[in-house]
């Protein structure tokens, strides 16, 4: 039964990490309905607002004809009971006589967290919880940061040089890193809610910061902080191919500020400075109002720096070339002002990529590895 129920969640969440990224504010779930070791029907959640992964099952092996009283389902993560854009799951799970559930991973949710277990318990269902329980918690970082720290989850992403240099002495940076280096951040921004840039970056390289080496259903928000309002309005930033939010002050520019709040595809906020910096936490709180859960934090440096200093961060995606610089290069984080190694912050390597010449890591902070991956 182990190596089976291992099989069948595994395909569960091999369906759910396919929409991964494109059902925020919700999160990606997979379902897989199984009897005597045949798959009767999947489904996955599409987006927002459509049926959860649990209904999109039942409703595939009922167009397929199968009889599913008396099954197992598996699910990625546990069944809402609760009516919210969809109705409860545990409802059409006990109404099709599904005799057995198998779920990876507990709801952090307050409105679900164990109660959909219990529920279908107390109706005679058969009920396992833990069954690829770190995998599913991975898959789903965001959302259970998002939920319990009610703030988006934060990758902070770069390419740089052995050296750890994101640009020359010149400010030239494009590029570090190949083309399946960049492929691939563009499936970190895929999978993002939200791609963050400083004034800084936005002026010197001018990104678009859309999805554009993958095939995506919709482009992240983009976020630019500029306190002054330097960027140009005719940079990528602010054309139509996606949305942008930017943060400003009362400093700001007031022709380019009447211009800006022209544009449609374009939300201005004003935040007030303290020592003529904004507090991240409320540029955090404002886009976690607007259902952000997972913000791709892509530059520059002072960015990068105010949210090391602030210890505001969940995971570190770094893409390094084998290239130095030397000491004239500009470096990635600038001064924190740490005089013992042992209060430097601490990072686990859960994942090393080969990309083309350069490598990919995916590292965690020590203190918050175990905490949101089980």
């Amino acid at each position: 039964m182990k190596d089976r129920d291992y099989k069948f969640m595994k395909l569960a969440l091999d369906l759910a990490e396919e929409r991964k990224g494109l059902t925020h504010p919700n999160p990606t779930v997979g379902a897989v309905i199984e009897k005597n070791g045949e798959i009767l029907g999947i489904g996955s959640h599409k987006k927002a607002g459509c049926p959860h992964a649990e209904r999109e099952a039942i409703k595939d092996a009922l167009k397929r004809g199968k009889d599913i009283s008396g099954s197992t389902m598996y699910i990625t993560l546990e069944p809402c009971c609760h009516y919210g854009r969809t109705p409860p799951c545990t409802d059409a799970i006990i109404d099709n006589r599904i005799k057995r559930v198998v779920v990876a991973t507990l709801d952090p949710n307050p409105l679900v967290a164990g109660k959909g277990v219990n529920i279908l318990k107390e109706k005679g269902i058969e009920v396992k919880v833990g069954v690829l329980e770190k995998e599913a918690k991975k898959l789903n970082e965001d959302f259970f940061v998002y939920i319990k720290e009610k703030r988006p989850f934060i990758n902070l992403k770069s390419a740089e040089t052995l050296d750890g240099k994101i640009a020359t002495r010149t400010g030239h940076s494009k590029w570090i890193t190949g083309n399946e280096a960049r492929k691939y951040a563009h499936i970190l921004r895929k999978y993002s809610s939200a791609v963050m840039i400083g004034v800084n970056t936005a002026i010197k390289d001018n990104p678009e910061l859309t999805v554009r080496y993958v095939k995506t259903e919709k482009q992240p928000l983009r976020v630019l902080i500029d306190k002054y309002l330097l960027t140009p309005l005719n940079y990528k930033i602010f054309n139509n191919k996606a949305k942008t939010v930017v943060f400003t002050s009362e400093k700001a520019n007031r022709e380019k500020l009447r211009e800006l709040e022209k544009k449609e595809n374009v939300e201005v906020i004003i935040l007030h400075l303290e020592k003529n910096k904004f507090k991240l936490e409320d540029i955090l709180q404002e886009l976690y109002k607007r259902e952000v859960i997972h913000i791709l934090v892509e530059g520059g440096r002072g960015l990068f720096t105010e949210f090391f200093r602030k210890g505001l961060y969940d995971k570190l995606s770094l893409f390094i070339a084998p290239k130095i610089l030397g000491e004239d290069g500009l470096d990635i984080v600038g001064r924190l002002g740490i005089n013992n190694v042992y209060e430097a912050p601490s990072f686990v390597i859960d994942e090393i990529k080969k990309l083309g010449e350069d490598i990919f890591l995916e590292l965690y902070p020590k203190n918050k590895r175990s905490k949101n991956h089980g």
